[in-house]
This record gives structure tokens, sequence and C-alpha cells, in this order.
């Protein structure tokens, strides 16, 4: 039996969100070291605060502070952090109830172990040294002997307010291919595209997937495609990724490539970016030990006629 393929992969896209004047307060209270909730009409404070009442959905703006000491509702001991976490050292997640507030705030308690934890216990803020207006501005919550401590009695009025942060969203996983797309990763290692035909409909998937989606039948009859094709349809990519090395603007396509049943993604290359265009025939351009075609160019043929690709869009 062959070696069964797998590697690491991660999906990461962190993206920017504004804030209301809400979520702006919370946030920049915690940069001044101040916790802030919102109060609702009948009288409760919640803490993180929301902009509406998830109740009666009524719109909140009434700021209240509340201490940054509280009591433990419930926990769970993380015997194992992961990258990004806020502790690098086992902790116990914990829904504290900060005093004055009615809601519970999940963060990380440093506690030396889960025998030191228990609902009802006192905690308090532990402040992150540097503080820019995040959640992480509480470094984690700590154990605490003592009352309720006492108010700064800032509710607003804080300078430079936050009005926006960066919330990063990643998925770390290991991917483990299945034997169609492991003969088409093996095809690549060989500058070989290869799909698989349907043998209902006679589609030819590329990449295969082992099974044709659009009658459901197992597929295994291997059909190797390209290396040309055409540009069935494009986009003009203006915002630079952080690890990408490609100047921008740059176009970015679908490809149905000759033969194929199905158009894959590639970058286009070659040519000004302003001047790609659907029916566009294109070619790959491989780089020395790459894995796969680095982008595609032009191949200076005649475009292809609409109606030849006008059902792979």
């Amino acid at each position: 039996m062959s070696e069964v393929l797998k590697a690491p992969l991660v999906v990461e896209f962190p993206f920017t969100r504004s804030l209301g004047p809400v979520q702006s307060a919370f946030l920049t209270g915690l940069r001044e070291r101040v916790v802030l909730g919102v109060r609702t009409s009948d009288g409760r404070t919640l803490v993180p605060p929301v902009e509406y009442d998830p109740v009666t959905a009524d719109e909140l703006h009434d700021l209240a502070e509340v201490a940054p000491t509280g009591t433990v509702t419930t926990w769970a001991w993380n015997h194992a952090p992961r990258r990004g976490q806020p502790l690098t050292t086992p902790f116990a997640w914990v829904l504290v109830r900060l005093d004055g507030a009615d809601t519970a705030l999940l963060h990380a308690l440093d506690a030396p172990g889960p025998d030191a934890v228990r609902t009802g216990m006192r905690v308090r803020i532990r402040w992150a040294p540097e503080r820019t207006g995040a959640v992480t501005d509480i470094a984690c919550f700590e154990p605490y002997d003592g009352g309720t401590a006492p108010l700064t009695g800032r509710t607003d009025g804080h300078a430079d307010p936050v009005t926006g942060i960066v919330a990063a969203a990643r998925l770390d996983y290991t991917y483990s291919p299945g034997r169609a797309q492991s003969a088409y990763i093996a095809g690549l290692a060989d500058r070989r595209t290869l799909g698989e035909r349907c043998p209902s409909c006679r589609k030819v998937y590329v990449p295969p997937r082992g099974a044709c989606p659009t009658c459901g039948v197992p597929t295994a009859e291997q059909v190797e495609v390209g290396p040309r094709g055409t540009v069935t349809t494009f986009c003009i990519v203006n915002i630079k990724a952080k690890n990408l090395d490609i100047e921008v603007p740059y176009v970015y396509a679908h490809i149905a490539l000759d033969g194929a049943g199905l158009a894959l993604h590639g970058r286009i290359g070659g040519i000004p970016y302003d001047q790609v265009r659907m029916g566009l025939r294109v070619e790959p351009v491989w780089t020395q030990d790459a894995r796969y075609p680095d982008h595609y160019r032009p191949t200076g043929e005649p475009d292809a006629e609409y109606d030849t690709y006008k059902e792979l869009l």
C-alpha cells in the first residue's frame, strides 16, 4: 500500500471590524483599566456590553462602570493551551460575574491547578502591562481574597476612543487527500494535470474528487487535461496579501483547461492586468522545483469563442 499523504494547512483571514458606540466605549475603557457595562431598561447591567437588549431588543446606550473583581460562576480546566490563547501554561477558562454586573464575562484564570479552582471563588482582573483597547487588555483573572474593589467613576470622556479592531480568524488542520487527489498531486509533480471522468455525465473534474457531485457516482477513469486553457471569468485583486509576494493589482481567474469539464483557479501573468479578458487563451508557467504552476500567461492564440466555454462560467 502506498504511503498516505498528509500535510498541515492553515486557513487565516484577519479582518477589520468597526465598532458601535457601546463596544467602542467598552474597549476604550479596558485600555484605561476601567470595565464598562451597559444598563438595560429594567436595571440589569450587561458585561460585556451589547448594543441591543437580548430580551427586549431595545437599543442600549446607558454605560455603567463595574468593579474589576468578581465571582466565578462556572469553569473548565485547559491542560494544554494552544497558540494565541491568553496564557502559555495550563489555566482555567472561567465565566466571571464582575461585582455590579448581572451577566458573566469569559476569560482565563491563572491558577496552579484544577484543585485551586471552584465555582463561587473570588477573582480579580490582572491587567496587561501594555494595553491597546482590546479584550486582551485583561491579561487574565487571578484569585482574590478581598471584597469589591473601588470604582474609578469614569464612564466616558476617554481621549482617542477605539473605533475598530482587527479580528483574526484562523483554522489549523491536517489535510489528507484521498485516492483521486493523491493521483492529481502526483501528476503535478510531473507537470501533468489529471482529472477524472464521470461515467454517467462524462464531465471531467479537475481537481478530481473521486465522485461526480452532479450524478453522485464514483469516478475512476483518469484523464489528462490541458496544459492550455481558457479564461472564463476573472477578478482584479487590489489588496495585497501579507503572505504573498505579488505586487497589486494582479488578476486571479477561473481557467477551463482543454478537456476539463470544470474551471480551476489560477493567477494570470505576462500581460497587463487591464488587458485580461474572458476567452483569453493561456498556458501554465512553472518555476524551478515548483509543485504547481506559478501562474498562467497568454499563448498568443486567438481568443476562444464564448460558446466554447459558456457552460464553464
